[in-house]
Formats: C-alpha cells, structure tokens, sequence
C-alpha cells in the first residue's frame, strides 16, 4: 500500500490478530525511528495513536527521530548553506546551529502530539557523544557518533510509564553539543535497551524488486546485497538504514522494520500481521525450523486445510495429527506457525523414512520455505541412521524432483504394508525417492 490508498480501519478481525502477539510483546522495547519527513506528513498523528495502541498493550516504546527535511528547509529559509543534511558527513558551526533549532521544533512536535494523545513524554540528553574525528582525510568538525546511550536514564522513565524522545543530538564529556546520525543513534539506542524491535518509518516502502515489496530480507542475504554496487544505486535512499540495520541485528536486534510512515495503520500492520506493509531485516534466530507440540495439534490441521481441499495433501484428523505430533516440524515466523511437514518411520524398513503433510501459507510460498523443511527433514532423516527419504506427491512431484534433489521411482522400492496402502487409497500418487545415506 503506498500513501495514496485510502484510509483502513482496523477490523475485528485485526484486532483478534493484534491479541495473538500481546502476550509475546507484553513488557518490551520496541524503539521507534521517525524520519524528519515523516514529523512533517499529515499522518504523524496517526503514527502517534499506533504508539498510543503499543503503550495500552504495555510495550514500552523510545523514539528517536531525525531531522533532515527540517534542515533543509531552515537551510533555504536562512540562505544558510548546510555541510550535511544526514548527520553522517562535516557538520560546521552554522550546520550545527540549524541542526539544534531543527531538533528542538522536531521534539517538540512529537511532545505536543504525544500529549494529545494523553501520553507523558520527555525529551532526553541521554546521548553521550564523541566527535567523529578526521575520516578520510576530512575533518567531520561538530559531527558526532554515541558514545553511551544512557540506559538507566531511559529505563527508568519507561518504568514510570513515560516516552522517552531522543533526538540527533549528543552532548561530549564537557557537555558540547555534536550532530549525530540519526539512523545510527536508532541502532545504538535498541542495542543499549535490548529492544525487541526497531521500526524505521520512512518515505520508502522497504525495499521493492520488480515492483513488489519484499517483505523479508535475511541479514546475510541483506549484507550480500550491500556490496552490489546496483543495489546502492538502485536503493540509495535506504544505503543508511540498510548499513545500520545490518549492523543492529549483528549486534542481536533480531527484528529491524522499515516501512512507509504515510501508511495509516501502517506501524500497528506491520507489529501485528504476519505479512506486514514494509521490509523485515531479520537474524538467524527470527525464522526456525523447530518440533512441533502437542498444543499445537489444532493450528497444523487447520494449517493444512487448504493443501486438503485442493488434493495436495491426504486428509488427517486432528486425532492422528496429535498421534504424530513427535514426528511433526514447524517453520515459525515471528511466533507463528506458517508451515510444517511430517518426517515418519517406515513400518517394515528401519532404513527408510517418508516426509509428508508439507505444506506451507499461502503467503509464504515461493520464498524456499518448503525447500528449507524437505533439506531439514531429509538432514533429521540422516541423523537417525535412515538411507533413503520417500516422499509421495500428486502436484509436487516436479518441486521434490527439480528443487529438492528426488528421483522418481516405483512402488516395488515400498515395504509390503506401505505399498499396499499405497495401492489401496488409489491417489496413484508420483513416488519420489532420495538417498540420504552413506
């Protein structure tokens, strides 16, 4: 959805969404990254009531903000001509002073709408900060970088329910001021907190390819990306969040969200929806493969429902899921079970194991989820001294053959009791078959 689109409310549907997640998030940080662009746009104030929703749930919320439209506008308004607009590059004297009167309208923006919203907030000074020297050869004057985030600070007006507002300010040890990167601060400051998440809201609807959102990017798929050079020149506008994302989850944020801060609705859709309106930059630990519970047994037969309806999968009661529940494996995102498969002994071979019930949401498909699982089952397969992992398909038998590495074989490689099952439920399914083991 870009900013053009008409307002959405949020449904009772939604909000049974939003009630799945309130139990995971109920007493975390999240830290909230507002572009100066987006303090400027008319739906700052919805952004603020999404906040307001996140404080009633009781997750703690921090937000840093920048500043760069602002600084251009008092850069024009003043005749004044500014080194660097981003916080990255030299900040001179009349640079500087821009930059402080730019922060003080931002924050108090912020203050006033949060105030509004019946929210207690603070401004902080608690960046301490350090000049970032001479880099390559140039002399970044009054650009800074954190040194220490003052975490005590800001924990402990969290913990008298208070927002705190940080801006791209810093002070040095003799108490001098020093512009700082607001991409970075939002980092350091999520790392200090150990939050949860950090959410960059932006003009950018995360990143796109051939017009369409990628919803999620791996860290190391994120870092790949980086050092191609189109990639910078095609995603310029997001290089600084991107470099800093990869940085936080390195450092264990192990959800970064940029998203389009003109969306309405759109912070509360991307926290509290599987699918989200903007790009995820995750770590290793977000998305896993894991065993199934059994308190689980309901979500993966209403999980596979759809694959039974349209005759990819054979139907299984919630009574013989719960009786192969041991035997199940889960790819879970963000908490949520969006796919799962079925590694099971072969009655009559000790050497042969068989993978079924492979299924995966229909909003995660096509992104190598089912691929991940069938590698993970025939690895688990492997492990537990299996030779050969079969696998029976009536319209997946192209992916098992193609992407995954099958064989197409016969009924006459089946034990005597699975092939009379197999010949009894007359699905005359393809039978595919890979070799594991040594």
């Amino acid at each position: 959805m870009d900013a053009s689109e008409p307002q959405q409310t949020i449904k009772p549907a939604d909000l049974r969404g939003i009630l799945n997640y309130v139990p995971r998030f109920l007493g975390q940080t999240f830290v909230v990254a507002l572009d100066g662009a987006i303090i400027e746009h008319e739906n700052l104030p919805n952004v603020l009531l999404d906040i307001a929703v996140l404080r009633s749930l009781q997750i703690n919320v921090v937000i840093v903000h920048g500043i760069g439209k602002q600084l251009r506008d008092l850069s024009s308004q003043r005749n004044i001509e500014a080194t660097d607009f981003t916080g990255s590059g030299p900040t001179d004297i009349k640079t500087l002073d821009l930059a402080i009167r730019a922060s003080s309208r931002v924050s108090h923006q912020i203050l006033e709408a949060l105030t509004k919203a019946g929210l207690k907030c603070a401004i902080t000074n608690s960046v301490k900060a350090k000049p970032a020297g001479v880099l390559k050869g140039v002399d970044h004057l009054y650009t800074g970088k954190a040194d220490q985030i003052d975490a005590d600070f800001l924990n402990h007006l969290i913990s008298k329910n208070i927002i705190p507002i940080i801006q791209p300010i810093g002070f040095d040890r003799n108490g001098h001021t020093l512009r700082v990167d607001s991409d970075a601060l939002a980092v350091d400051t999520a790392i200090a907190l150990s939050a949860t998440k950090l959410l960059y809201l932006t003009e950018q609807n995360g990143f796109t390819q051939d017009g369409q959102l990628t919803q999620q990017i791996p860290v190391a798929e994120l870092e790949r990306m980086l050092s191609s050079e189109a990639f910078q020149t095609n995603h310029a506008p997001l290089l600084s969040k991107s470099r800093n994302a990869l940085r936080g989850v390195k450092a264990n944020i192990s959800r970064i969200h940029i998203l389009d801060g003109r969306i309405h609705d759109g912070l509360i859709r991307e926290v509290f929806s599987n699918e989200g309106v903007g790009t995820l930059i995750y770590g290793n630990e977000y998305q896993q493969i894991r065993k199934a519970t059994r308190d689980e047994t309901a979500l993966l037969y209403h999980l596979t429902r759809s694959g039974v309806a349209k005759d990819e999968l054979i139907f299984r009661s919630m009574q013989t899921i719960e009786t192969k529940i041991d035997n199940f494996y889960v790819y879970e995102v963000d908490g949520n079970i969006m796919a799962c498969v079925l590694l099971d002994t072969m009655e009559g071979d000790p050497t042969m194991r068989e993978i079924s019930s492979l299924f995966v949401h229909p909003l995660y498909q096509r992104r190598g989820i089912g691929h991940k699982l069938v590698r993970f089952a025939c690895h688990r397969a492997e492990e537990e001294g299996a030779k050969r992992v079969i696998a029976f398909s009536t319209q997946s038998h192209a992916f098992f053959k193609g992407v995954s590495g099958f064989e197409e074989t016969t009924p006459d490689v089946l034990p005597p009791a699975r092939r009379a099952a197999y010949e009894a439920n007359q699905r005359k399914s393809k039978i595919l078959l890979k070799q594991v083991g040594a």
